[in-house]
């Protein structure tokens, strides 16, 4: 995908096709990853692309280790 809004739109799709299939696991990883989209667009609402897993993990837990970042 290549933006933010497409994904979350995607996501929101497959959700009604989980909740038809009566998919419960799949229905709270997708709600799970909307939210941790709505919250990257909260705090970059200039960014419009498709952040990645670690990009998401890093909004969230900016003080973990991996993601750190070091300035020379």
């Amino acid at each position: 995908m290549k933006t933010i809004d497409e994904h979350i739109q995607k996501d929101q799709s497959e959700i009604q096709d989980a909740k038809a299939q009566g998919n419960d696991a799949k229905v709270r990883h997708l709600t799970d990853e909307i939210h941790s989209l709505e919250e990257y667009k909260d705090h970059h609402p200039e960014d419009k692309h498709d952040p990645n897993a670690l990009e998401l993990f890093c909004d969230a837990n900016p003080d973990e280790p991996e993601c750190r970042v070091y300035d020379d």
